[in-house]
Parts: structure tokens; C-alpha cells; sequence
């Protein structure tokens, strides 16, 4: 990027050339697209060429830079006039998600979303952008937000091409966005997969209630984390002050917009949703103890007469049939009868 670079060119893929404190080195995976008049014209080319690009007003530059080391943020910085403060917010992982106004270029933070589709917990993969007037410059670590589905959505809009800079940031929020949409829905889906287990009687079934609840409700906590802070950035993403959106592009930052809302709202019932999950979880366990509970009390209840009866006829004092056989079959018949009549009762109160 820098015209102090090595001559030696790079091969046109992900790795930029060598260099000695100029662009990305070896090694250090770099994406770049030039966009001129609104028709993608180089893609993959050598970093140190964005330089004779960016005082042309009608280009518009592409940097992905991975995994980049102190020295490559103080190259980008130098390279496209970039604010400390905002460098060192790159530098440093786990930025909330917002949007930073410097003059002459703005900050983004944000972070794709991932499902494990075995436990349902939420991966967030963090991205950092610099916006200027002619070049979007994403910041990632590893593999962990791959800009392929990015380049195929820009890909996929030729014709938005021609707005510049708002197209790519465009792009950008709207692979982001649609993967939170897409993080809400799943864990949507487990929460209806989740209300089918609830009045299972089995133990495995409220085992899996009570874990599958709390790690739900801890992702849709992390979820709830990058998404919210969205609607700010979206909003001042369409302030006509900082010139990034132009006028055709509005509805389309619209529509981004609305998705973010419908997510963040979405994120929001289904939190609460699993909190009624859980709370309904105790209940239903609190009432098949009660249940149990009076279940014995009746079985008790029934046991308690024959220990009654043999109780007062095993007294050591006389009494009508005592010593004969018409005080055992008395006290038989009192046992059974008396027996009987309660099991009935409570089968009809539905009690045993």
C-alpha cells in the first residue's frame, strides 16, 4: 500500500507480499477489490497498489486484512489518515458493538453470529471496519468471520456498485444482520422443541428441561450482547450529517434497519419466553410433587385403619367378642370395609 513497499508482487490471492514496515507481510491473509465507476475492476491485487487508487474519485477500495500484528495497524493508520483512538479500539478484541465519527473516517465494531447446531450456543466472531470517503478496510482475527458470503452478497447487487463506499457498508450490515436473524430463529426453533418436553413425565425429559433452559437463556444473553447495540449503529449509520449513505441507498439501509429491530425485539420475547419456560418447569415439578404427595397421604391414610383396628382389639381388657372368634372376624370385616370405603373415596377425588 505504501509506495516504500517491496516491488516484488504478490500472488492474487489471500496472502499479501512482503515487506519491510510497508503492507501486510507474507503470511498475513489480505483480500483487497477496486470498484471504479461502479464496475468491480481488480480484485486481489497487490496491496501496495490501493495508494495510486484512493485520490480518485471515482474508486472504491476493498481491505480485508486477517490477523494483523501492531506493525500492520500502524501502516493502515498512516495509509488512510486513521484516528489513534480508533486503531487502538481495532487493536484490542472484545470492543462493544458501536459506530465512532472521526473526522475524516468512521469506526465500526459488530460481530457475526453462529448457532452450534449440537448445544445451541451462541459464537460470536468479532469485525472491525475503518469507512472513509473512498475505502472500507475490515479488520478480523483467524477464521473465525469469513468474508466469503460478504464478497458473494456484493457480488450478487452489481448494480448497487456504483454508490461506492455505502454499498460495501451496506453489504457488510446486511451479512451480519441476516446472521443474527438467522442465530434468533434457531434458538426459536429449540425453545418450540424445548415447550414439547415440559409436561413429559419421564426424569430424562425434566433433566434436559432444566439444562436445555439455562443454556438457552445463557445464549440468548450473549445473543441479546451484540444485538441491541445494533439499532444505534444502523441509526447513525442514516444520519445525512456524515455523508456515508447516499440518497438511493437509503431504503436499503432502511430495510437493514428494520431487520435489526425485528431481531432485537425477537431476542428480547424470546428471553422472556425462556424465563416463563423455567418458572413453568418448577411449577409442573412443584405440582407432580404435590400430587405424589397426596397420593401417599391417601395410601397412608388407608394403611392407618387396619393398624387402628388391630390396635384396639389388641387391648388387654374385655370387651364383646373378646377371646372368641366373633371379635376376629368383626375386626376382619371393620378392616376390609372400612378400607374399602376410603380407597373409594379418594379414587373418586382422584387422590390414589
Amino acid at each position: 500500500m505504501g509506495t516504500d513497499a517491496d516491488a516484488g508482487s504478490a500472488p492474487q490471492g489471500d496472502t499479501a507480499p512482503p515487506a519491510g514496515g510497508g503492507p501486510p507481510r507474507a503470511g498475513r491473509a489480505t483480500r483487497t477489490r477496486l470498484y471504479r465507476g461502479g464496475t468491480l475492476e481488480r480484485e486481489d491485487f497487490p496491496v501496495q497498489d490501493i495508494s495510486r487508487y484512493l485520490g480518485e474519485a471515482d474508486c472504491t477500495v476493498w481491505l480485508d486484512v486477517c490477523d494483523p500484528d501492531s506493525a500492520d495497524f500502524d501502516m493502515i493508520a498512516e495509509e488512510f489518515g486513521l484516528h489513534s483512538l480508533a486503531v487502538e479500539d481495532a487493536r484490542h478484541e472484545h470492543q462493544r458493538p458501536k459506530l465512532d465519527v472521526y473526522r475524516g473516517h468512521l469506526f465500526l465494531s459488530a460481530y457475526a453470529v453462529a448457532v452450534d447446531p449440537g448445544t445451541g450456543a451462541v459464537d460470536t466472531r468479532e469485525l472491525s471496519a475503518f469507512v472513509t470517503s473512498h475505502a472500507l478496510i475490515t479488520v478480523r482475527r483467524g477464521d473465525q468471520c469469513p468474508v466469503g458470503p460478504l464478497v458473494d452478497r456484493w457480488d450478487n447487487s452489481p448494480d448497487l456498485a456504483k454508490y461506492g463506499v455505502g454499498f460495501l457498508v451496506h453489504g457488510l450490515l446486511d451479512y451480519l444482520v441476516d446472521g443474527h436473524f438467522a442465530a434468533v430463529q434457531d434458538l426459536d426453533d429449540r425453545i418450540e422443541q424445548l415447550e414439547d418436553l415440559l409436561f413429559e413425565d419421564g426424569p430424562d425429559e425434566i433433566e434436559a428441561v432444566q439444562r436445555r433452559s439455562f443454556e438457552l437463556r445463557r445464549s440468548l444473553v450473549r445473543l441479546r450482547r451484540v444485538v441491541l447495540p445494533m439499532r444505534e449503529v444502523v441509526n447513525a449509520l442514516l444520519r445525512r450529517d456524515l455523508h456515508v449513505v447516499p440518497e438511493p441507498m437509503l431504503p436499503y439501509f432502511q430495510d437493514v434497519y428494520d431487520h435489526v429491530l425485528r431481531a432485537a425485539e425477537w431476542t428480547e420475547s424470546l428471553r422472556d419466553l425462556v424465563t416463563t419456560v423455567m418458572e413453568t418447569n418448577l411449577t409442573v415439578q412443584g405440582n407432580r410433587m404435590n400430587l405424589i404427595m397426596k397420593k401417599v397421604t391417601s395410601w397412608a391414610a388407608i394403611i392407618a385403619v387396619p393398624t387402628a383396628v388391630t390396635g384396639f382389639y389388641g387391648q388387654n381388657v374385655p370387651y364383646p367378642g373378646f377371646g372368641g372368634h366373633s371379635g376376629f372376624w368383626v375386626s376382619t370385616i371393620l378392616m376390609v370395609v372400612l378400607s374399602a370405603l376410603l380407597y373409594v373415596t379418594f379414587r373418586r377425588r382422584d387422590w390414589v
